[in-house]
């Protein structure tokens, strides 16, 4: 994994926009709060032709159990994806991003039951490329339910790229796999050259 630490400070719009670019993203220390930039490899990401939703998931999702809505709470999503023993989104990285969605290139995927968050996503979307970051539930499935619709979104809307960073047991069940950082660099590359809008009605 390639990786390089810088002092705590939120980070330039600019400079994210172009690290997401180049392949690489920022995670800070639990401990000390200091930013490292990684590009790992493997890198994982969901092929949005591979997407796989669970059985028991498909029936949440058709019960419509819940609301799901773009970017109306994004920080407290940030917040509550921090929320737990040890993170890496400090508050460094919680003014960066909602910077970026002040700008229109991050974005929350959020659940909502009986008018609360009840879970929900949030990542950056540059051209044809999401870049997915975190994900939390306070309800069963909630994230679950967002990450379907946020890959309906992405197919819909001609995306050609949702990256995952890193596999995990939760993202494998939904398809998501490793693959060379080489070809994901050549993914990427093709997707940026993509127009795509996430939140255009």
């Amino acid at each position: 994994m390639l990786s390089h630490r810088v002092k705590k400070t939120a980070i330039d719009a600019e400079f994210l926009l172009l690290a997401y670019s180049s392949g690489y993203f920022p995670m800070a220390d639990p401990l000390t709060g200091e930013i490292g930039w990684y590009s790992p490899d493997p890198r994982a990401i969901i092929d949005l032709s591979e997407f796989r939703t669970p059985r028991s998931l498909r029936a949440t999702v058709r019960k419509n159990l819940f609301e799901v809505r773009l970017d109306q709470r994004f920080e407290e999503v940030l917040r509550a994806c921090a929320g737990r023993e040890e993170t890496w989104i400090s508050e460094d990285i919680i003014e960066s991003y909602v910077r970026l969605h002040t700008l229109g290139y991050a974005h929350s995927v959020e659940s909502w039951k009986n008018d609360r968050l009840a879970g929900g996503l949030y990542g950056v979307a540059i051209g044809g490329a999401f870049f997915g970051e975190s994900m939390f539930s306070r309800v069963r499935d909630a994230s679950k339910v967002a990450l379907v619709h946020l890959v309906n979104r992405l197919r819909e809307r001609g995306y050609e790229l949702l990256d995952t960073q890193f596999l995990t047991p939760h993202l494998a069940q939904f398809g998501a796999k490793e693959i060379p950082r080489k070809e994901y660099v050549s993914r990427l590359k093709s997707a940026l050259r993509r127009e795509c809008q996430f939140t255009l009605s």
